[in-house]
């Protein structure tokens, strides 16, 4: 066998090996265990579930970490809409990871004017989100998220109730429940261009999600 040929080989080597292991660090882990990698759940909707910002938080953060996925697209906090998060098996699977540190970045789908949301109701089920991965045998830390903009009304969102209801409803449970708050908002306001359709990011906005969480968590 040729030189040549030996080095094609061991480069489809060097990526079969890489691809698995990416592969496996990404896969939510069910048992706990205190020597392994720290298990991060991203909570969340389309934006988390269909967005690379979860696996470009796991090549930022590095192999002692574990990375789920736990998005759902169309997911609320609200207990009014049609995928409330709470009710949904990813719920259950976000749960079953025994997290180490939850990020909740939920609150765009309650932008729909049909749901009638008020900042009231919006606090109280968020609230009752978070506290039942306060109840966690994991001990959680929790991060709640100020979503990505929303820059076209067309998709049925409203730019006015998610910026007069929804992000100061964040805001406020976020310092009535004494938790930390990754302002994801501020980094992309400016942005529109990182947006397929005014709502999910491109590549170029999940890398800034990602950036502004990976920021957070490093600073403990």
């Amino acid at each position: 066998m040729n030189q040549k040929k030996k080095l094609e080989i061991a480069v489809i080597l060097i990526f079969i090996v890489t691809a698995v292991s990416t592969s496996f660090a990404m896969m939510p882990q069910k048992s706990q265990n205190s020597q392994g990698p720290i298990r991060i759940a991203c909570v969340g909707d389309s934006i988390t579930e269909g967005s690379e910002y979860p696996y470009v938080l796991w090549m930022l953060l590095g192999s002692n970490y574990s990375i789920g996925n736990f998005g759902k697209g169309g997911a609320t906090v609200s207990m009014k809409g049609s995928t409330p998060y709470t009710n949904e098996t990813v719920f259950e699977e976000a749960k079953k990871f025994q997290p180490n540190i939850v990020i909740i970045m939920l609150g765009a789908n309650e932008a729909l004017p049909s749901l009638n949301q008020s900042k009231e109701d919006f606090m109280k089920d968020y609230k009752t989100l978070v506290s039942e991965f306060q109840k966690l045998t994991s001990k959680p830390q929790i991060w709640l998220v100020k979503p990505s903009p929303i820059f076209n009304d067309g998709t049925g969102l409203s730019t006015r109730i998610y910026e007069q209801t929804i992000l100061p409803s964040i805001e406020a449970v976020s310092k009535d429940m004494n938790l930390p708050l990754i302002d994801v908002y501020s980094r992309l306001i400016n942005h529109p261009e990182y947006f397929l359709d005014g709502v999910h990011p491109f590549s170029e906005g999940a890398q800034v999600i990602a950036s502004a969480i990976y920021k957070a968590l490093t600073l403990i």
